[in-house]
Order: structure tokens, then sequence, then C-alpha cells
């Protein structure tokens, strides 16, 4: 029997100015939703004639109820769109997807089915495992900020995303009765990491792999102020594991200057001693993160000496590629030399908290069987927050 055969689910879809997608969107998710106890609740936020056209569609539509709650003050934007649509929900299962088919509607019975059989709090639609793909995004620039992004985001949460291979994704399910959602605060359109990183209890994240594909009508909504929004979202949800590994960094550049300072005051060659002071500077930023940034990983990790290893050698090939990226920009493009410095050491910085977040301090195999495969998730083992903001 078909396990979508008796779960109801409310399809909640944000819009903003999506008129061209509306009529086609509900086409398919009728298609998609047969057999389903479905309803489709637009929650939209558009200045165009998008509410005109769905108000259309939905009278002639009998396969499915479609719904509109048209907001005039779009308070949290995408993200606060969403929620309101959770709180207008009739049943249990609610499933989030874009307005502009780059979000399948075919995926609906799977999503559907794997959190009915699943029992899981979330079933996230992922574009990074197994056999998902995000070539819909509109250019290589996009995709490359999209993975970026992504990169980042579970470099600063590696216990609550180790198992979710794409929290920016707007593409999920989640079950009402179990994920908490009137502490969230949205800011913006990544409302899938701010559920996940605000609960205050364990949750089960369950993936599914799904293409991402290209926008059926308009142009895409992204900008560089979302952007903007999006850090800020990053810095208000999580600024903890981070600012100690900047301040450990800051620490270790003032140490560095101080050695060399006394060691050539000793008469020791300038070079001879940068090198000693950088090597030492290195071991210490190495000691102290795992003391005071990244304690919380260590248990599940490699042994102690292949982390040492591997931060050293990565740190010493960062720092000759910076200094080599540094002379290129400096002397063959002719960029001012401050500017250079600060744009390569923000550059190496995250390039250095991502790679021990998600590299050096990663979840090891164990003797009692692999780490969790990413493809079909378990439960998350972050633990529960203290406060109102998700700690990793």
């Amino acid at each position: 029997m078909d396990g979508t055969a008796r779960t109801a689910v409310t399809i909640v879809v944000p819009t903003f100015n999506e008129a061209g997608n509306v009529e086609e969107l509900v086409r398919q998710v009728a298609e998609a939703t047969a057999g389903l106890e479905a309803e489709l609740v637009f929650v939209d936020d558009s200045t165009d004639g998008t509410p005109q056209v769905i108000e259309t569609v939905a009278a002639r539509t009998t396969a499915l109820p479609v719904a509109l709650l048209h907001r005039e003050v779009p308070v949290g934007g995408l993200g606060g769109a969403v929620l309101e649509g959770v709180a207008r929900a009739r049943h249990d299962l609610v499933l989030v997807m874009d307005g502009d088919l780059q979000h399948p509607p075919a995926m609906i019975p799977v999503l559907v089915r794997t959190a009915a059989e699943s029992g899981a709090d979330l079933v996230v639609a992922s574009r990074y495992t197994g056999t998902g793909d995000a070539g819909g995004l509109a250019n290589g620039v996009r995709r490359m900020v999209s993975k970026g992004s992504t990169i980042v985001t579970r470099a600063m949460f590696p216990s609550r995303l180790a198992q979710c291979t794409d929290p920016m994704t707007g593409f999920f399910v989640l079950r009402r009765s179990t994920v908490e959602t009137a502490s969230l605060q949205p800011r913006g359109f990544k409302i899938l990491l701010e559920i996940i990183a605000r609960q205050r209890r364990k949750l089960r994240i369950v993936e599914e792999p799904f293409v991402f594909g290209e926008r059926f009508a308009g142009e895409s909504k992204a900008t560089f102020r979302q952007g903007v929004d999006f850090l800020r979202q990053l810095v208000a949800l999580r600024f903890g594991k981070m600012s100690g590994f900047a301040l450990i960094g800051a620490f270790g550049a003032v140490l560095n200057i101080g050695l060399v300072a006394v060691l050539t005051a000793e008469h020791m060659g300038y070079l001879a001693a940068s090198v000693l002071a950088s090597a030492l500077t290195i071991v210490t930023n190495f000691l102290l993160a795992e003391r005071f940034v990244f304690r919380d990983l260590i248990a599940q990790a490699r042994p102690r000496g292949q982390r040492f290893l591997a931060s050293v050698s990565f740190n010493g090939i960062e720092a000759a590629v910076r200094v080599y990226a540094t002379y290129l920009l400096v002397d063959r493009a002719g960029w001012n030399v401050v500017l250079t410095t600060a744009v390569t050491l923000a550059v190496a910085f995250l390039v250095r908290f991502s790679y021990h977040s998600l590299f050096v301090y990663a979840a090891r195999e164990t003797g009692r069987g692999a780490v969790p495969s990413v493809d079909r998730v378990v439960q998350d083992t972050a633990a529960p927050v203290r406060g109102p903001l998700a700690e990793d």
C-alpha cells in the first residue's frame, strides 16, 4: 500500500510577485497530491496581481482546497510568511515549498511518505545528497555562493547540522506537534536554519535528494540585501563558536608579532624568527581551539595526533597560499596592500574555520558502525539549547 494513502498534509507556499507561476503550480500540486488529504495555502506578500490570480485559480480548482492569506505587512519576510502558513495549517504535517516550481511538486508524495513512515520531525529535500543537484540555480556564481554559504553554515553548527546537507533549502516537511515554532524569530528567507537552530529539543531529521529545477516564470528574488540579511541571521543564531575561533586567531596574531620582536631583539635573523614564531603560534592556536572552541566535538573526532597534523598542515598550506594571493593581487592586479590584507585574512578565516569544524573535528567512524549516512538522516546529536538560541 502507498505509504501516503492515509496521510494528511498542508502545503504552504510563500509568494512574492509570482503571478505567472500560480496556475501551473496549482495544477502540478493537485496532480502530485492525488490520493492524499491535502490543502494548499498561499501566504502572499505580493505587490502585483498575484493575489487576484490565486483567487481565480482557487475558485476553479476542485482537486484540493486552495486558500489565500495575503499580508499587507510582510513581517519577517519569507520566513515570517512560512510561519503564518504553519499556524494556519489544518494538518500536523506541513510541507513548505517555493512558488516558482524550482521545487518540483512531484517530490511532494516522496517527502510526505518519508515523514509518515519515519516519524521524523523534519524531512528535508536536499540538493547536496545522493542524486540531488542544484543545477537550476541561475548561473555558476549563484551555485558557488549557495554551496559556499552551505559550507560556512554547517561549519557554524557542526552538531545540529551534522546530518543535514542542505540547511539553506526552502523545501521541507515539518511535524507541527513536535517542532516548536512559537519562539522563532524569522528574518529573511532561510527559515529551515532558523527552525533547526532554535529548537529546545533534539529533532529527528531525514533527508531526501531532489533536483533543483529551473524557474517556470518570472525572475529570481535573490538580492544583495538578502545576502546581508542572511549574514545577520547567522550572526544572530550562532556567534559563539566562530567568535571564539576569531578571538584565538587574534591572540595568535599578537603572539606572533611579540615573538618576532623578542627573537629579533636577541639577534636572531628575521626569517628564522618569523618561521619559529609562526610554528609556535600555530601550535598554540591548535591547543586553545581544542580547549575552548571545539571541546564538544573532540569525543567523536579522530585521535588528537591526527587532528594536530591535519590542523598544522592545513594552516601551513593556507599561509603559503595567502601570501601568494597577496603577491598576485598587489603586484600584478594593483590592489591596495591594506585592502588586500584585509580581504585575504577574512577569506582565510572563514576557510580555516570551515575546515576545522567540518574536517579536523568531524565525527569519525567507530567500531560499532559507521557514522550515519547523510543520505538518510538519523537523530540530531546536538545538546538541548541553554537559553533562547541553539548552542552547538
